[in-house]
């Protein structure tokens, strides 16, 4: 067995690696997006905020069978690598997904890890292989999808007028591309709201936020060709940041999107901010981005209200996902 690490810049190489990954996508999530070799280029070389996962093919005698990711961040959870492991459905069950997971196992423990992960669909053939290697399930995540031409805008209009209703403090403020470096300081501090959404029983630290890796992140997005549109919620009164929603275009699929953050700061909640921004993202994307026909989104299952305002917006459940967790 071959296992190497994929460069960004290898064409053949990120080729390979991308047909590995489409294979299985068609073969386990069928509903998901096909796999694209230039956006997978992009990830691996910027990552979702500017620190990429190590990629590697795994081939045997000249064929390949397998993927590998190893994902950690400098910014927290010291303590935890995350790993990701598909094997092609030509080539499974010989043992190829065990080779993958002792070579990832052992890069995690050189570096000092205490803790690993990963992500699944729920099926039965990753219960299997996560319970043999000791992994238990600590979170279930749902995959959905917002068809925008099946969006009721009657009722779209109903909720907007009324979360607007309830919002009358705050002012909308819509936002294209990078942020301005001296906004970055205010912005990183409401992006750490994300933190009080739910993460079950995962051993995970508090995400960090500085201004570095807010840039990072968003010059990630627009570095592989993609649209970043912001809205933001701001206290008329006190010029605070309380809320934002994000949502990503694809550059080589427009007609793809994908929903991002959305957050409220604590402090701020109890004003329907929450369905104030969505709302609002829609109404700017039927403006300026028409060309979009679906969003798609994950949400912890146990996220009872952001769920909830999925649903009021007509958002479908595609697929649903397992987040598993072990010690080293």
């Amino acid at each position: 067995m071959d296992i190497h690490e994929v460069a960004w810049s290898d064409e053949e190489g990120v080729r390979r690696f991308a047909a590995v990954k489409e294979a299985v996508r068609a073969a386990d999530a069928p509903w998901e997006h096909p796999v694209l070799a230039r956006q997978t280029a992009g990830v691996l070389r910027y990552g979702w905020d500017g620190e990429p996962a190590g990629s590697f093919l795994v081939s045997v005698d000249g064929v390949d069978v397998a993927t590998g990711e190893y994902e950690t961040t400098s910014y927290d959870n010291q303590h935890l690598a995350w790993l990701g492991i598909d094997v092609h459905p030509a080539h499974r069950r010989r043992g190829h997904g065990d080779a993958v997971l002792a070579f990832l196992l052992d890069r995690a423990r050189a570096e000092g890890r205490t803790s690993v992960g990963g992500n699944t669909w729920d099926a039965a053939g990753p219960r299997a292989f996560a319970a043999r290697h000791g992994f238990a399930m600590k979170s279930v995540e749902v995959n959905r999808r917002q068809h925008l031409a099946r969006v009721d805008r009657v009722e779209l209009d109903r909720l907007h007028a009324d979360a607007l209703r309830h919002a009358r403090d705050y002012e909308l403020l819509r936002r294209v591309g990078a942020t301005p470096a001296a906004e970055l300081p205010a912005l990183a501090d409401m992006t750490a709201a994300i933190n009080d959404a739910p993460t079950d029983d995962l051993d995970i630290e508090d995400e960090v936020f500085p201004p570095e890796r807010v840039a990072a992140y968003e010059e990630a997005q627009l570095s592989v060709g993609k649209t970043l549109l912001r809205v933001y919620a701001r206290h008329r009164v006190t010029g605070e940041l309380a809320g934002q929603t994000v949502v990503v275009v694809e550059g080589e699929r427009p007609e793809v999107a994908h929903q991002h953050d959305t957050s409220v700061v604590r402090a701020h909640r109890g004003h329907r901010l929450g369905v104030l921004l969505k709302t609002e993202m829609l109404h700017w994307l039927a403006e300026e981005q028409p060309q979009v026909e679906t969003v798609d989104t994950w949400n912890a299952e146990s996220n009872d209200h952001m769920i909830s305002v999925n649903q009021a917006l007509g958002y479908e459940i595609i697929g649903r996902g397992l987040a598993w967790q072990r010690p080293l």
